[in-house]
C-alpha cells in the first residue's frame, strides 16, 4: 500500500525557516519524480516544487525560487523541502505528491503557518 507521510510543519515567524520531510513507502520511490504542493485556506491546490527521480533536476514556482529547496534521499525514501525566508503568504497545508507536478497520490499534509 502506497503511503506518503509528511512532517516538519509548524509555526514560523516571517523570515524564519522550516524543513519539511516526506517518508514514502509501498512503492519504488527512486523510480518516481516527486513534488510538493500546498493549499492555503479557501484556495485551490498549488504546485510548489518538483524533483526528478534521480534528483538531477528541480523545478519551482516563481514565488518560492531562491527561498525553497526541494531535495531527496532515495536510500532513505524521503523527500524534503527546505523553506527559508518564509512569508505570511506561504501559510498553507503542504502535501508531498508523486509526479513532477503533484499529479499523483498525495499524503495527508503538514500545516505551515507563518505569522508574527
Amino acid at each position: 500500500q502506497e503511503q506518503l507521510v509528511e512532517s516538519g510543519g509548524g509555526l514560523a515567524q516571517p523570515g524564519g525557516s522550516l524543513r519539511l520531510s516526506c517518508a514514502a513507502s509501498g512503492f519504488s520511490f527512486s523510480n518516481y519524480a516527486m513534488s510538493w504542493a500546498r493549499q492555503a485556506p479557501g484556495k485551490g491546490l498549488e504546485w510548489v516544487s518538483g524533483i526528478l527521480s534521480d534528483g538531477s533536476n528541480t523545478l519551482s514556482r516563481d514565488s518560492v525560487k531562491g527561498r525553497f529547496t526541494i531535495s531527496r534521499d532515495n536510500a532513505k525514501k524521503t523527500l524534503y523541502l527546505q523553506m527559508n525566508n518564509l512569508k505570511p503568504e506561504d501559510t498553507a497545508l503542504y502535501y508531498c505528491a508523486k509526479g513532477l507536478y503533484a499529479t499523483g497520490s498525495k499524503g495527508q499534509g503538514t500545516q505551515v503557518t507563518v505569522s508574527s
